[in-house]
């Protein structure tokens, strides 16, 4: 089982996508003939391949963080992008976590049975093959596959030149170990070019791929959502608002913020807007630790009276996700102003509140359009293993399908069985 599939050199972006997806959909339907815990010790065995081949993937990572260094790529950038042991087991302990989840496929979400004695049921099943798109951090490669394989679907990964060699280095570990399980090669294939025109060969695979799954900045979910002919699951940017209520315990808000901004910046959950209620006492404190903690705020005028340190917020600021210790921070009177900023400038990803008043953390909670709406929690903890879901494909942030962490049950579509003893229609 090769780490890639190989490229002809007068073959096509087209038609090596072409190629790579066929094999791929003829992969899944043998791959739905394996048993639930057929596909669990697969994905055991590929969490163990990468285990063994730690030295292998760390120094693969170690070229791409090289080049991205010499590239200019900022901070957060290299962090999304740097592997180290700890990650590294945490990639696959989250593959061993996978594989003890319950398994979607094959769930009955629902069953009836007609007057006329026909039975009716709705059933889970894998959507097919599923193209990942996605740049910089290559544990997706690992959680794609992982979430891929245990739904029962195929997948073909195309990652960003910038993890080009730790992707490759992950998908070949675990290549070996699903072939060692006997899963089918095609079942998890790694595009093999940074030619973009594969990424476009992919939009167009309409009939072959049967969903998109785009991770990246913006510019790389515009292009895809602009571009598919194949449906799209997506997110937007990561334009997250932490509120913190006139109401809030001064402690757990300087905790939250701190906490929800700086843990980890260049995350999708990582907080953007800080909104300060005019009326909490603790509002100097909050933004002095953030500034304390290394963070550049931009601030209204009501928000840079907290602090000579707050730099003036420009309109663009409302609407940016900086991925950086960068963070945007408004005074805001009260509630409802506060929900307007966020219908306002969200992205709907993840939105939060802090607050001791139960009634408004409701209201927060039923008034907030976003995917994730948090109450007395950091924005940090938006991310599928910290859901219980093992890992994620991505969190979308749209309203049809799936939304927020997509997981396993994102990975699926349901099918009707219809059981019968002869009926016919008058």
């Amino acid at each position: 089982m090769s780490a890639v599939a190989p490229l002809s050199s007068a073959e096509t972006p087209a038609a090596l996508i072409d190629r790579l997806a066929r094999a791929g959909r003829a992969a899944q339907r043998r791959l739905a003939r394996l048993d639930s815990r057929a596909r669990a010790e697969a994905l055991r065995a590929a969490a163990a391949a990468l285990r063994a081949d730690e030295a292998a993937i760390l120094a693969a990572n170690g070229l791409d963080l090289a080049q991205g260094e010499a590239r200019g790529l900022s901070a957060a950038m290299l962090d999304r992008l740097k592997l180290d042991p700890a990650r590294l087991a945490g990639i696959a302990a989250a593959l061993d976590q996978v594989a003890d989840l319950p398994d979607p496929v094959g769930q009955v979400i629902d069953a009836a049975t007609r007057p006329n004695g026909l039975v009716l049921s709705r059933v889970r099943v894998p959507i097919g093959l599923i193209g990942i798109i996605y740049e910089s951090r290559p544990n997706v490669t690992a959680d794609a596959a992982a979430l891929g394989l245990r739904s029962g679907n195929a997948v073909l990964l195309r990652g960003g030149s910038e993890a080009v060699h730790s992707n490759r280095a992950i998908h070949a570990a675990l290549a070996r170990g699903l072939a060692s399980a006997g899963v089918p090669a095609e079942a998890v294939q790694l595009v093999p070019t940074q030619d973009r025109a594969a990424v476009g060969a992919m939009l167009a695979a309409a009939g072959l791929i049967d969903m998109i799954v785009p991770r990246g900045g913006k510019s790389l979910v515009a292009r895809v959502q602009a571009d598919a002919r194949v449906p799209v699951l997506a997110h937007l940017d990561g334009i997250n608002h932490t509120y913190i209520h006139a109401a809030a315990d001064p402690a757990m808000a300087v905790a939250i913020a701190r906490n929800a901004k700086l843990r980890r910046t260049g995350i999708c959950g990582s907080m953007e807007t800080l909104l300060l209620d005019a009326a909490f006492p603790g509002a100097p404190a909050v933004v002095a630790a953030l500034l304390d903690g290394g963070c550049e705020l931009r601030g209204d005028a009501r928000a840079q009276a907290l602090d000579p340190r707050i730099r003036p917020a420009t309109a663009e600021d409302w609407d940016t996700e900086y991925l950086d210790a960068i963070l945007s921070v408004a005074v805001v009177d009260g509630l409802d102003a506060a929900l307007a900023h966020i219908a306002a400038h969200s992205s709907a990803h993840t939105d939060a509140i802090v607050t001791a008043d139960v009634t408004v953390a409701e209201r927060f909670l039923a008034e907030v359009d976003s995917a994730i709406v948090m109450v007395n929690a950091s924005s940090q903890f938006a991310d599928g293993g910290e859901f219980g879901l093992g890992a994620e494909i991505g969190i979308a942030t749209g309203r049809l399908h799936a939304r927020g962490p997509v997981a396993l049950e994102g990975l699926t579509t349901y099918k009707w069985q219809v059981r019968g003893t002869g009926q016919i229609r008058p």
